[in-house]
């Protein structure tokens, strides 16, 4: 009952009846849907330490860019938070109830109908945003080149770490440096778009919720949990729905680049768990990187350049002469050279980012706040996706939760609570969806 106390006290007058258990983030948040004496339902989010806290209030101040135009447009309804309570250095956020349920990615597929469509509406909604709403609130905003040579950077400190496959780091940087690819017009990006954050009620989407990720960007970002749906029409129906209701013209390399983000949210997750210095966070990426490169050698992965990736060249044995090779009965295999990763990979160790501090706000309404989130950051000092972020430019995935490979869907390492995807479709018929995930390469200066 601590969150309904919670709940009561950044609320005036709401009187808690009951309580149950809401998904979320288990390693960042607790929450809770509290029901009061008149039977309307509160949304509590409690964060679980200052980094959360922080991601808590970057939602905050991008709820308040949603005017009421803005969200009139929107073919879904954003939450808006009720109030707030200050315990420590940590913020409890209460928000208005919205009506519909979350549900498991299987469950969402099997629900088939309606479903796809819609949200495939609701993506192109988020994406048609006003950028100027994002700028007006000072949130991270990057060019189609800024979003590519970030990426770079960030592949260039995975690197460092030397536990990623080079097969892999020599897949990426090919995607990375395919020009042709990163011809994209930048959106508003929601930034942890997954599951989780889809509202669901009577066959449609009700509600988009998790939006302390917002900037603009690549929008292929949001595509990305798509990756990991195995049932290849529900993708298909998403996206055409998708191009249908978007205002932009069809950009036909979207896909790609939503698959090589799925596959380099792993990297992502590794750097996370090497600047934490968190073991268990490292062999689980690891493992998941392992298990990514060995699907791409065996079945060739989803295609994430417009260009073959160049095989290997394999450098040529050691003289030998006749006489010898008649005495051994057989001439020797030459043996293929090891993967090459990039001349520009350095090993340099990767720092921890010292831990961003929690603003600090009052108790009672919201109203008065007016913390801005700081757009300055460089390299990978940022939580990944969706993740334990920062209010700087951020476009990782979710911190708590690693992005979904080829053959698994997307889990946060720890489960979450119990309690509790522009133009018509068929003009992106090359970029049809398969099961991967994606990553970055070696250290550049400015490309």
């Amino acid at each position: 009952m601590e969150l309904a106390a919670m709940a009561s006290a950044a609320v005036p007058g709401l009187a808690p009846a009951g309580v149950s258990g809401a998904p979320d983030d288990a390693a960042d948040f607790t929450s809770a849907v509290v029901i009061d004496d008149a039977g309307k339902q509160w949304r509590v989010r409690s964060p679980r330490h200052p980094e959360a806290s922080m991601r808590l209030e970057t939602e905050l101040l991008v709820l308040r860019s949603f005017s009421p135009a803005i969200r009139a447009e929107l073919p879904f309804q954003v939450p808006s938070v009720a109030g707030t309570v200050q315990q420590g250095e940590l913020r409890t956020f209460v928000y208005n109830h919205v009506p519909g349920a979350t549900l498991e990615l299987e469950t969402l597929v099997a629900e088939g109908g309606r479903v796809p469509i819609e949200i495939g509406r609701a993506m192109a909604g988020i994406h048609d945003l006003p950028q100027a709403m994002v700028d007006r609130a000072d949130l991270p905003s990057y060019t189609a080149d800024e979003f590519r040579q970030r990426r770079l950077n960030e592949l260039d400190q995975a690197a460092t770490t030397g536990k990623i496959p080079p097969a892999l780091l020599r897949r990426w940087e090919h995607a990375l440096e395919d020009v042709t690819l990163w011809k994209f017009n930048p959106s508003v990006v929601h930034g942890d778009l997954h599951e989780d954050n889809l509202v669901i009620w009577d066959g449609a989407v009700s509600a988009v919720t998790g939006w302390t990720d917002l900037r603009i960007g690549d929008p292929a970002d949001d595509f990305a949990w798509l990756i990991a749906v195995h049932e290849q029409s529900f993708a298909d129906v998403v996206l055409e729905s998708y191009n249908k209701y978007r205002k932009e013209p069809v950009d036909p390399h979207l896909m790609r680049r939503a698959a090589l983000a799925a596959e380099f949210a792993l990297a992502q997750w590794l750097v996370r768990g090497v600047a934490a210095e968190d073991a268990a966070m490292i062999a689980e990426a690891e493992e998941m990187l392992q298990e990514l490169e060995s699907d791409i050698r065996e079945h060739g992965g989803q295609e994430i350049s417009s260009e073959k990736l160049p095989v290997p060249a394999t450098p040529p044995g050691p003289p030998s002469t006749a006489p010898e090779i008649e005495r051994a009965g057989t001439q020797s295999a030459e043996r293929p050279a090891a993967p090459r990763i990039s001349e520009r990979v350095t090993a340099e160790p990767i720092v921890p980012a010292a831990p961003s501090k929690t603003p600090t706000a009052e108790a009672g309404p919201v109203d008065g706040d007016d913390n801005r989130a700081d757009k300055k950051e460089s390299g990978m000092d940022k939580e990944p996706g969706g993740s334990g972020l920062n209010p700087s430019k951020e476009d990782e995935p979710t911190a708590d939760r690693p992005p979904a490979s080829a053959d698994a869907k997307r889990k946060t390492p720890a489960e979450k609570n119990d309690g509790g995807a522009s133009g018509e479709g068929t003009a992106v018929a090359d970029d049809s969806l398969t099961t991967t995930a994606i990553p970055i390469i070696e250290p550049r200066s400015g490309s």
